[in-house]
């Protein structure tokens, strides 16, 4: 059976003991590891792999050929992607200055965290975003540090590890998501 999901610490917690034959009589798989990107991607594929870990954004794209299972998803609270942008010249955070009629760099169009990005933005950013830029997340904090792109919208490990390229928060999406609905976040879907 041919899996693919994302290498994040999650994902790779969540599938564990599946991918080390350590679940008694379940198959053994054949694991991919690949960029959220890849697998919002690869789930419209004609013959994709038998399992996959998407976005939960990517789900209507997929429902004629794949069925949504009821365990391995993720939900979460205080997990949420995040908007970053390098701090203004005197170090203040730029708000969403830092966004509007900017490059943004994004993991996925297809991503939970580009719907909530994309909602957030509607309400918040009244001016508009610039040009959209898809990258594999991981490339993202480098990007935004080295001049690439004005922001970024991070996922992952990236919330704890942001302030070590010297990037600002504009916004915590989940923290605005958990606000605005009173709901965890639906991350990735299975």
């Amino acid at each position: 059976m041919k899996i693919v999901f994302s290498p994040c610490p999650n994902d790779t917690f969540i599938f564990h003991a599946l991918v080390h034959g350590l679940v008694p009589g379940a198959p053994q798989l054949d694991v991919t590891y690949a960029d959220i990107d890849v697998t919002n991607k690869l789930a419209v594929q004609a013959n994709g792999p038998d399992i996959l870990k998407i976005s939960y954004a990517a789900i209507p794209w997929v429902l004629s050929q794949y069925a949504l299972l009821p365990c391995g998803g993720a939900l979460g609270r205080g997990c949420g992607p995040l908007v970053l942008s390098k701090p203004s010249s005197t170090g203040e955070t730029l708000g969403t200055k830092a966004i509007a009629g900017k490059r943004v760099a994004v993991p996925s169009e297809r991503s939970t965290a580009y719907l909530l990005f994309r909602l957030w933005a509607a309400s918040q950013v009244p001016e508009g975003i610039g040009e959209i830029i898809v990258m594999p997340f991981q490339q993202i904090m480098p990007a935004i540090r080295d001049g690439q792109v004005d922001a970024g919208l991070v996922i992952h490990e990236a919330r704890f590890t942001y302030p070590a390229y010297g990037l600002a928060l504009v916004e915590d999406l989940g923290n605005w998501w958990e606000k605005d609905t009173g709901l965890p976040i639906p991350l990735g879907a299975l």
